[in-house]
């Protein structure tokens, strides 16, 4: 008796948190089996080392809410959602970095930050931008981070993850 009440609250719970989950994902307007199939592909990127043999390389300093970002300019524009133009890190405590995001990149094509017609979308979600570059020789340009290794209240296609810190 006991067994089957049990049972039948552990099926409850579970029904219960599908929806709830279910809930959550589709008000994020995002594309889960898509999300799901980059998280994957980067899996192997938790370890830094595998990244830069894949050709990400670290660019600038940690960006508070980002991280640090490391980019693969070969890459860069493709919007390939299985090979992202960039993967950011955050470090622990003792200086290690993990994986917290992916991102996508593609340049303005009109340079003019008044007009968005080339506004690219992944996962159901269009581009933050356009928006000036983060450095002089940075163009205006489109980005989407996908916080896929980090949980984020802002949601997982946030431009910005307040669990990201800098050290």
């Amino acid at each position: 008796m006991r067994r089957n009440i049990l049972r039948a609250f552990a099926i409850t719970f579970a029904v219960l948190l599908g929806t709830i989950l279910g809930i959550s994902a589709a008000s994020a307007g995002s594309d889960n089996s898509a999300l799901a199939a980059v998280r994957q592909a980067t899996v192997q990127y938790h370890d830094v080392d595998a990244a830069i043999a894949a050709g990400y390389q670290p660019v600038d300093e940690c960006v508070p809410g980002m991280g640090y970002h490391y980019v693969n300019f070969s890459q860069f524009g493709k919007l390939d959602p299985l090979v992202p133009d960039a993967l950011t890190y955050a470090a622990n405590s003792a200086g290690q970095l993990r994986l917290v995001a992916a991102e996508w990149f593609k340049v303005d094509a009109d340079q003019n930050l008044a007009t968005d017609s080339d506004r690219p979308s992944l996962f159901g979600k269009a581009f933050d931008g356009p928006m000036p570059g983060h450095s002089a020789e940075m163009p205006i340009h489109y980005d989407l981070h996908a916080y896929l290794w980090q949980g984020n209240p802002d949601g997982v296609l946030a431009t910005f993850n307040p669990n990201v810190r800098c050290l």
